[in-house]
């Protein structure tokens, strides 16, 4: 069977096909014969039978047979059936095996239907015949095609399709929508004509309407692509704004703005003044990705062991990032809250926003908000400015080069606001899944779909994040890492990544696990890792001295000689006294950097009765002071006199640090209540929680973090609300382990638990 290449020739199951006798002779290198059985296979390019690849063809062709091999150097191929061309085969001497599968049709068109097509079709035909001064169609000839594939067969040389659409033809199933798109390819050739020949181009239909300006677009088109290739080099910037434009895929305001920016550049030609202005404009807004990215299903396993390599711990926040992405895979598109990751630095909030990308298998992309004071760093400045350019969120957008990426605004609490305007104001639409479907810059000046993005932000805390932006995101709580946890980042993560920033090999440097630890304890004083990282680096770096110097080839550092590659001294933590003193009660706190211990210490000294607050405390913590007065003077009447001819002295130390925050009012209550007693509180014993002047203990923030600083101070036995028992699950196993933690609702409770009251005190009402 012969196999007969062909290029730029429309063909249709079932129909006619003639071909030049010369041309099957050059591609088959053979004579063609009657009755002979043929495979014709589409070209993606002309080329010559030399030059043909297996990648040269469609992936699909018909069979045929010659029907008649006539004098005029032509033969007539008649078509049969489809068929796949499942793989090809060229040989030495060009010619060309196939191994095919028969491809059915989908036999939905109504004979009836079809036949009164063809003869209105046959009738335009007959009309326009007589115009076409290019292309000789007797009436005759056009009698005697009995199918629309006929038709269109043996107008294949006169047509202006290109051979993409010209396959789609051949590559549709469905004999009705196949025969519409020969129509329509039919129709909108004689409307080309048409224009061509400056015939009358009244129309009284609509579709004839349509018909006209598709011709003469795809004509333009046709006729600008045929000059771009004869004449490469003379494409200039501005007709690639224009194919660029075309291709965008953006939506109607934006195209329609791109277009109009286009002209006025062309109007100011390249010596004007607005030229560079309006060329960056049309760049940018090209840059962009305008089109929607598919929705692909993730795998949530291969998600999950994406989380875990890259990062230790933080099962809280992998579990809520596993459920958007099943939510994602269940509505095929974007969808979920806007998270939001509160904790302390160096606890993995930033980072984790790139393992978020990879799990996703998206672009990354991370935007600083930190000390942005100007609403256009959101927003981007007008074009009426010079200078002007996007905000911070398109340009991230358009670095990506995708619309769906994974979006990190970090430091999020670190907005300002000044006269330029309020940026954190500016966020709320862009993170209000309702509004950022058409977010507008004001660069841009026309609407951005950032639907698809998935933002995550960063903040140290929530205090200065305002309200009406708070309520847009979903809060997630960066709770720290224990030191089992920190011992298993810097074995895992940490240390082999300090050692391969300087170029130390596996072998060449061991830390032992006790030295590990002792960094840990001793050198470092915070939530997170960053300040782990540091004293890595710094260790890798005091060892890579030594390895030049050739003192070890196998350095080894344990708890002997670290002091040696650590260029500090060990960090001195609160730790719990082991003596105890009427008047001084152990008290827990939550800074940026993590959970403290604090040492509430109390004084009376001769005096008036003067209450004296010093440490550098705020006023809620002076107010907390000013309630534990109070209850203790209704706790213990009698001692009321004391206050009168004392002066009370409350101090929090250190000095010279500011402190603030509604959880001490339970510590500062106990210590006065010790103080005036007598009876001292044990060091080992620590306590959180606002109190009210009814006696009732609030519930505080910061659990977690404040009893794994008890557990690191030396304490054994922690009070806390009993409205924060519920935050118990979010404390590691290891901290609940070695505490004995006792929820208490009123002081009463703990001051009875403590010995200082040997009764049940009535609440005075």
């Amino acid at each position: 069977m012969a196999v007969v290449p062909v290029y730029n020739s429309i063909l249709v199951p079932e129909s006619t096909f003639v071909l030049q006798t010369d041309y099957y002779k050059k591609m088959t290198g053979k004579v063609p014969n009657q009755g002979e059985k043929v495979t014709v296979i589409l070209c993606r390019e002309n080329l010559p039978r030399e030059e043909l690849t297996e990648d040269s063809f469609y992936p699909i062709g018909v069979q045929g047979s010659i029907s008649e091999v006539n004098q005029n150097g032509y033969i007539v191929i008649r078509t049969g059936s489809r068929v796949n061309l499942n793989e090809i085969t060229i040989y030495n001497d060009h010619s060309i095996d196939l191994d095919i599968t028969k491809r059915k049709d989908i036999d939905d068109l109504d004979p009836d239907v079809a036949e009164e097509r063809l003869k209105k079709l046959k009738r335009q035909l007959f009309k326009y015949a007589e115009n076409f001064e290019n292309v000789q169609i007797s009436r005759a000839f056009i009698a005697q095609w009995h199918s629309v594939g006929e038709i269109v067969s043996a107008m294949g040389p006169w047509l202006m399709n290109s051979s993409k659409e010209r396959y789609a033809v051949l590559a549709e199933d469905s004999r009705a929508a196949r025969q519409e798109l020969m129509e329509n390819m039919i129709y909108e050739n004689f409307e080309a004509y048409k224009i061509n020949n400056e015939a009358e181009n009244a129309q009284e239909e609509e579709h004839k309407k349509i018909y006209r300006e598709a011709a003469i677009k795809k004509q333009m088109e046709y006729l600008q692509k045929e000059l771009d290739e004869m004449h490469p080099e003379e494409v200039t910037e501005l007709r690639k704004f224009e194919i660029r434009i075309r291709e965008s895929g953006m939506n109607e305001t934006a195209r329609k703005e791109a277009e109009k920016v286009l002209n006025r550049l062309k109007q100011e030609g390249q010596a004007g003044p607005e030229s560079g202005m309006l060329y960056d404009y049309l760049d940018f807004l090209l840059s962009l990705s305008w089109v929607k990215e598919k929705a692909v299903n993730i795998d949530l396993d291969e998600a999950e062991a994406i989380l875990n390599e890259t990062h230790y711990g933080l099962q809280k926040v992998k579990s809520r990032i596993l459920q958007q992405i099943a939510v994602m895979n269940l509505k095929r598109q974007q969808s979920g809250s806007i998270l939001c990751f509160v904790g302390a630095p160096g606890s993995g909030k930033t980072s984790i926003g790139q393992g978020i990308a990879n799990a996703l298998g998206r672009k990354y992309v991370r935007v600083s908000l930190g000390g942005a004071r100007d609403e256009a760093d959101i927003r981007g400045h007008r074009r009426t400015y010079i200078g002007a350019m996007p905000g911070r969120i398109m340009d991230g957008i358009a670095k990506s080069g995708v619309s769906n990426p994974v979006m990190v605004l970090d430091e999020i609490d670190k907005l300002g606001v000044s006269y330029n305007g309020d940026p954190a104001s500016a966020l709320l639409e862009v993170l209000d899944p309702e509004q950022n479907n058409t977010f507008t810059d004001h660069y841009m000046n026309v609407p951005y779909d950032l639907s698809n993005v998935l933002f995550i932000c960063t903040a140290n805390t929530l205090d200065t994040i305002p309200a009406p932006l708070l309520d847009r995101m979903e809060v997630i709580q960066f709770q720290g890492y224990t030191p089992t946890e920190k011992y298993e980042i810097a074995r895992r993560h940490l240390l082999p990544k300090a050692m391969r920033a300087v170029g130390i090999r596996e072998e060449s440097l061991s830390v032992t696990d006790d030295a590990l630890n002792e960094i840990i304890s001793d050198y470092t004083r915070e939530a997170g890792v960053r300040g782990l990282k540091k004293r890595l680096d710094t260790l890798c770096r005091m060892a890579a001295v030594d390895i030049v110097r050739g003192k070890d080839e196998g350095l080894v550092i344990d708890t002997d000689n670290l002091r040696d590659y650590l260029d500090m001294h060990p960090i001195r933590h609160g730790l719990v006294k082991n003596e105890a003193r009427p008047g001084v009660v152990t008290g827990l706190a939550w800074t940026q950097v993590g959970g403290e211990v604090l040492f509430i210490e109390t004084l009376f000294t001769r005096g008036s009765g003067k209450t004296v607050v010093t440490g550098q405390l705020g006023d809620v913590m002076k107010e907390s002071a000013q309630i534990a007065v109070s209850l203790v003077k209704s706790i213990f009447p009698e001692k009321t006199e004391l206050f009168k001819e004392s002066d009370l002295h409350i101090h929090v130390p250190d000095g010279a640090t500011p402190k603030d925050g509604p959880s001490a009012g339970i510590t500062l209550t106990t210590a006065l209540s010790s103080l005036v007693t007598g009876v001292p509180v044990s060091p080992q014993v620590a306590m959180t929680g606002e109190v009210s002047l009814q006696g009732d203990v609030k519930p505080i923030g910061g659990l977690p973090e404040k009893l794994m600083a008890a557990q690191r101070a030396g304490a054994t036995h922690v009070f806390i609300p009993k409205d924060n028992v519920e935050d118990l699950r979010d404390v590691a196993e290891e901290v609940k382990f070695v505490l004995e933690i006792t929820p208490v609702s009123t002081v009463e409770e703990v001051l009875q638990a403590l010995g200082i009251l040997n009764d049940v005190i009535e609440n005075v009402s």
